[in-house]
């Protein structure tokens, strides 16, 4: 699938980003540009005085590819193509291959040397995995509005986050957007550059510091990028020969345009973007925003399946598994379409992940309920399990939680300001106990009251507080307890890694579980209610001493103190059809892990 111009565009290639836009090369730099629709097409910038009746760029095939080598200029170089209609008239359009972009208000491309930084990352490299049986809590940043001096560039909030990670025992780190974007509100979803690291916070060589340094620290990254739809800015993708190059008749639901993936030049424009970042930038993940606006036509069921968008997907991800095996493929689909988590070859869509959107719906919803209603919604708690295993899914809470008036995760718990944290504290247990991997979007650790706002930088002063720090405390200490113990994440996606000890007591809206790894068992208790019980049984698959191994109202977590703080010995006497039990005690709200001893 390497690009070769002879075949193009009949012929997909993954790595056109190597032969279009601007390359420098000796003695100066060549440009290249598609646009078969064109009368003509110049090329302006400083070097000529945004002459656009200067330099014409030479069409070498039928194709309408056109090239042009500028002697004496280099990086930095900035420039746009005229786009010559057959009356005469142009338009200024910056590059669709650019690597580098000027920040809007202005458009115009940069030259910029794409091979020139020396990853110092083999070691990360070598043994980089998807992560299926191995921990994987994802914190989801927004550059722009998780710290803020007026001074973060992409290689020194490296550094901050290497250290916050570090604290917190988060695996990796997932990008909002970083492809260049003229409109900060659309939190970089609204792309005009997507071969360009926007300029916001600093310049390529200092992303691929970004990421190197993440690497050599052992976290990975991952980049949510936008394979959908495109802004409508008039110097960007819209009409970009004069013709409907790039897009299909349909708007939005954004008010954004439909890329046209029943053109195979398209379908390598975006593959070859996905490969650029993956090459070029040793990107370990792609979560692929609004999927299910490839599956189905706007999105919606009702209008009918995409043929053109099942094919994209299906051919995209074939592709990037036989060239990047190790990179993982995240689809953020709404949808309720099947095998998306399944090979190509075994007619599913080929992503290794799905987000797990119902999850997120139902849990959240429950947990608003007021204690009373619990009962009668017993089963937004147990329906996940129900369908878990058709699809590899990853539990998320993500931006999309925190705007719009929905409120922060903490304040859509019910209650009063405690049971607001003690049922916060009891989330985050299940959701670190429940299969499958896991993603937290920044300031869900802090307790955020406040909704998100990509204008400004988290509430980090919320820390003085004791009840805010002992929450991030309490969400440190639950990271390493999933990240420690294999029995939370080796056996994910395979049916004996799970199992319902407790499910059915509705009346009580008490839940209980165990997961099992290769060395470990962890039984799970969670209580729903307000409600205190000084004995409970519980039962257990094994014989054996059990120990509390985390406690959501421990006294450090500014919890009740009701909490298990001697060993407990198992009984014979059988429960929830296993064949031992133990005798715990249960706080309000509160949700606890044990182990067996050795």
């Amino acid at each position: 699938m390497s690009f070769d111009v002879t075949t193009f565009p009949q012929q997909l290639s993954h790595d056109a980003y190597r032969y279009f836009g601007a390359h420098l090369v000796e003695g100066g730099v060549v440009f290249r540009v598609y646009a078969p629709s064109a009368a003509k097409v110049s090329l302006a910038g400083a070097f000529n005085g945004w002459n656009y009746y200067q330099d014409w760029m030479h069409r070498i095939n039928d194709a309408g590819v056109y090239e042009l080598f500028v002697a004496g200029i280099g990086e930095w170089t900035v420039y746009k193509f005229g786009i010559f209609d057959h009356q005469g008239a142009y338009v200024e359009k910056s590059d669709p291959y650019g690597f580098y972009h000027e920040l809007a208000p202005g458009y115009a491309s940069k030259v910029v040397d794409i091979n020139r930084y020396q990853f110092n990352d083999d070691a990360w490299m070598t043994q980089r995995t998807t992560n299926m049986d191995k921990p994987m809590h994802i914190y989801e940043v927004h550059l722009g509005s998780w710290v803020h001096d007026g001074i973060d560039t992409y290689e020194s909030l490296a550094y901050k986050l290497v250290d916050y990670l570090q604290f917190m025992q988060y695996t990796h780190v997932e990008l909002m957007p970083i492809t260049e974007h003229p409109f900060l509100g659309s939190w970089g979803y609204q792309v005009t550059g997507f071969f360009a690291v926007t300029e916001r916070y600093g310049s390529l060589d200092q992303f691929k510091k970004f990421v190197d340094v993440l690497h050599q620290h052992g976290y990975g990254v991952i980049l949510d990028i936008v394979p959908v739809h495109f802004v409508k800015d008039a110097h960007g993708l819209r009409q970009f020969d004069g013709s409907a190059l790039y897009e299909n008749v349909d708007e939005s639901e954004w008010g954004t345009l439909y890329f046209d993936y029943s053109r195979v030049a398209n379908q390598t424009f975006f593959l070859s973007s996905v490969a650029y970042w993956i090459e070029m930038c040793h990107i370990d993940g792609l979560r692929m925003d609004a999927v299910s606006h490839l599956i189905y036509y706007q999105g919606n069921r009702d209008h009918g399946v995409n043929e053109p968008g099942i094919h994209f997907l299906k051919t995209m991800n074939a592709c990037l598994k036989a060239n990047y095996p190790t990179v993982m493929l995240i689809a953020e689909d709404s949808s309720d379409y099947g095998k998306v988590t399944h090979p190509v070859a075994e007619g599913g869509l080929g992503f290794d992940y799905k987000w797990d959107l119902g999850w997120m719906n139902d849990t959240l919803r429950y947990y608003m309920l007021d204690p009373v209603y619990k009962k009668d919604h017993h089963h937004a708690i147990t329906f996940s399990m129900a369908y878990f295993y058709s699809e590899r899914f990853l539990m998320p809470l993500s931006h999309d939680e925190v705007v719009h008036g929905k409120k922060t995760i903490v304040d859509k718990m019910w209650g009063d300001y405690d049971q607001k944290f003690a049922l916060a504290k009891n989330l985050y247990m299940y959701m670190l106990t429940h299969p499958g991997k896991k993603l937290n979007f920044m300031g869900n650790e802090l307790a955020h009251f406040r909704e998100w706002d990509e204008e400004k930088p988290l509430d980090w002063f919320l820390l003085d507080y004791s009840r805010h720090d002992a929450f991030r405390r309490y969400m440190r200490d639950l990271n390493h307890v999933y990240t420690h113990h294999d029995a939370l994440y080796e056996k994910d996606y395979t049916l004996d890694g799970f199992k319902w000890i407790e499910v059915d007591n509705s009346d009580l809206s008490i839940f209980s579980y165990y997961r099992a790894g290769t060395t470990s068992t962890i039984i799970v208790v969670l209580n729903m209610t307000p409600n205190a019980y000084e004995t409970y049984d519980v039962g257990v698959p094994e014989a054996g001493v059990y120990r509390e191994l985390i406690n959501s109202e421990k006294a450090i977590y500014e919890g009740c103190d009701m909490t298990n703080y001697t060993t407990l010995s198992s009984s014979t006497e059988p429960l929830h059809q296993l064949d031992y039990r133990i005798r715990t005690r249960i706080a309000p709200f509160g949700s606890m892990m044990f182990i067996k001893e050795s």
